[in-house]
């Protein structure tokens, strides 16, 4: 169960990931809100999955990944049920919207960002407590170490507001084009963990 659980996890990571993308290619919003609230469900049974696995001497950051992990979920549900329906059903005056749309790079598009800065530091600890025993282990551990960089930007460019210019469209398709960036980063990701779920079922089921 733990690793059919875990597989499940990667696969939903792997394809809302990719609708997302394709949802960003057809400025589909709606589409790309929802497939966001699944995204978080699927990367906390993945996380756990690794969380289950790891040695003993990488508890605590794998422990710290999968906390973080649940951190990303509760601010992404936050910021897209909202759009999915008080931003999408309501008549909001400007300043309502400013505050509520994710379009206008209000302060739901920056819980947003900070959501997925926590995503970003959660596969950081969650790739430190992987022990890859093949090729392609490896290259799932410093994707997703390497992936922590995003946490740096996440956290730190909305006090900018750079951000915030380009979800209001003044960097034209900037946005758009980050989010791309994203997804075809992080979809290997979904795809090597999945991976590593099925090659760790198998070796379960033949002892």
């Amino acid at each position: 169960m733990n690793r059919i659980l875990s597989k499940i996890g990667a696969a939903v990571v792997t394809a809302t990931t990719f609708l997302f993308a394709v949802f960003i290619l057809f400025s589909f919003h709606f589409g790309s809100y929802l497939v966001c609230m699944f995204l978080p469900i699927g990367y906390i049974m993945m996380a756990a999955g690794f969380q289950h696995e790891c040695a003993e001497k990488a508890k605590v950051s794998a422990n710290i990944g999968l906390i973080l992990a649940a951190v990303y979920a509760v601010l992404i549900l936050l910021v897209y049920y909202a759009q999915t329906t008080t931003v999408r059903l309501e008549d909001l005056n400007d300043q309502a919207a400013r505050v509520l749309n994710y379009q206008k790079g209000g302060l739901l598009f920056n819980y947003d960002l900070l959501g997925y800065g926590m995503m970003a530091l959660s596969t950081f600890f969650i790739g430190l407590s992987i022990h890859a025993e093949n090729k392609l282990d490896h290259w799932l551990k410093w994707l997703m170490i390497l992936h922590g960089v995003f946490f740096l930007s996440c956290f730190f460019m909305p006090m900018t507001g750079m951000f915030t210019h380009m979800a209001e469209g003044s960097s034209g398709h900037g946005g758009g084009i980050a989010l791309l960036f994203w997804c075809i980063y992080f979809i290997p990701i979904g795809v090597l963990a999945y991976r590593h779920f099925s090659k760790a079922e198998d070796h379960d089921f033949r002892k």
